[in-house]
């Protein structure tokens, strides 16, 4: 098992590897890299005499790397790992870290044409149903999630689900980041630098998620067709459909998902605030 010193950490961080990982590797992963820039910002912020744990600061200590997951052969997908951080005290934050970086959520709501702009009536929301393991489910009712790619659209398996079912591309001029919208009124002054996005197991786990809106309106025959033909019900071995909710009834029909009831919550809020 490979040792290594942290790069520009004070005290030194000693990082102790998996025999099936490189320490050019680890530092080169994304996910790797955004949380401990963000974690060492944040006890940076323990400097201000009028942070909670000024008298007696956290510091990085010590970083075990327990098991990595590789995708597609050589591209580093996760990492387990367990950070000690503790005061001079000897008191220790719990450290229990699974890395995996970023994605994002798509709220899509459709509405037919024939309804009066600026209205609520009728808005249905595309959900996702698809296998989800790591919570012993093989049809989880979900907003669709993916990535954006290198030109702002959405794209990933459940983007090209919904090209394929109802020719329907999401491209990044039409998006609203509610996320970005809602978090720096909603938060109070903080010198920390997270995301502006949900954490749904921030306990546990760096995932971070903006969610995205997209709305369209289409006209009413096409919704009907869609309505009936995105039923949630999958052919044999089909791994990924999708539903059609209606949007007052979506928290209840995604309720599951922290997804769903994050983007539903957020969209209340920015509307009743005349944002979106």
């Amino acid at each position: 098992m490979a040792t290594f010193v942290l790069p520009h950490s004070e005290p030194e961080v000693p990082v102790n590897l998996t025999s099936n990982l490189s320490k050019d590797q680890l530092l080169s992963f994304p996910a790797f890299k955004q949380w401990i820039e963000t974690l060492r910002h944040s006890l940076s912020t323990q400097k201000t005499q009028s942070h909670t744990f000024h008298s007696s600061p956290y510091k990085l200590r010590k970083i075990d790397i327990q098991s990595v997951d590789f995708f597609g052969g050589q591209r580093l997908g996760f990492v387990k790992l367990r950070a000690e951080v503790s005061n001079d005290d000897g008191e220790q934050l719990p450290g229990s870290v699974f890395l995996r970086g970023g994605s994002v959520g798509m709220m899509l709501i459709l509405q037919p044409d024939d309804v009066p702009e600026g209205t609520e009536n009728e808005k249905q929301v595309i959900l996702a149903l698809q296998p989800r393991i790591a919570a012993g489910s093989l049809s989880m009712a979900e907003l669709p999630a993916g990535m954006l790619d290198d030109s702002g659209s959405f794209s990933g398996g459940a983007a090209k689900e919904i090209a394929e079912e109802t020719g329907l591309e999401i491209p990044a001029s039409d998006l609203i980041n509610m996320t970005e919208l809602a978090i720096p009124d909603a938060l109070p002054d903080s010198d920390e630098r997270l995301q502006q996005a949900v954490y749904p197991s921030p306990g546990g786990c760096d995932e971070f998620i903006p969610i995205f809106l997209w709305q369209k309106r289409v006209p009413r025959g096409q919704l009907n067709d869609w309505r009936g033909k995105l039923t949630g019900l999958r052919e044999h071995g089909e791994k990924i459909t999708l539903m059609l909710s209606p949007l007052d009834q979506v928290w209840r029909h995604g309720g599951r998902d922290g997804k769903v009831l994050a983007g539903w919550a957020l969209y209340q809020g920015l509307r009743q605030e005349g944002r979106i």
